[in-house]
């Protein structure tokens, strides 16, 4: 079975500020782009929904990915396993506990590998989510961030 590789970026215009995501999904031939904007929003925010996006693109489960981000905090936080001691302190004083409680049923349905690239290098499909995750956020076609607008910690 040939493996899934996915690219995601995210990234924000000020933090918080006016952000977006971008996404590039590749099974052999087969290469799909996904993107949105967002008004009001966080770097790290976009990082882990670009994940989540790509994850949900997904028509079945039980696959095998890589997915390259330039994201330390995704990267980090799923291989290092921080994620699953969040859960057992129920995120007390973590922030995006609305995305990493989306994140994870998703994460458990596939085999993911977790890889992390370095940003704005010469690697050309984490250039190309930098591109769409940028125009994305500079658009002015943006959907409301309503976990981080409705934070009250924000």
């Amino acid at each position: 079975m040939a493996e899934l590789v996915v690219y995601t970026d995210g990234s924000s215009r000020g933090n918080p500020g006016p952000g977006g995501y971008g996404v590039v999904l590749m099974w052999g031939a087969q290469r799909k782009e996904l993107s949105q904007g967002y008004r009001k929003t966080t770097n790290n925010r976009m990082e882990l929904l670009a994940v989540i996006t790509a994850l949900e693109a997904l028509k079945r489960d039980g696959l095998q990915l890589t997915i390259f981000t330039d994201s330390k905090y995704v990267v980090d936080s799923i291989e290092k396993g921080w994620i699953w001691g969040w859960i057992k302190i129920g995120f007390k004083g973590k922030k995006n506990k609305d995305l990493w409680l989306r994140f994870i049923p998703l994460y458990r349905k596939h085999q993911v590998k977790m890889q992390w690239v370095k940003g704005h290098a010469t690697n050309v499909f984490n250039n190309r989510c930098d591109e769409l995750a940028t125009q994305a956020a500079d658009s002015g076609h943006w959907l409301v961030d309503e976990g981080f607008e409705n934070d009250t910690e924000n």
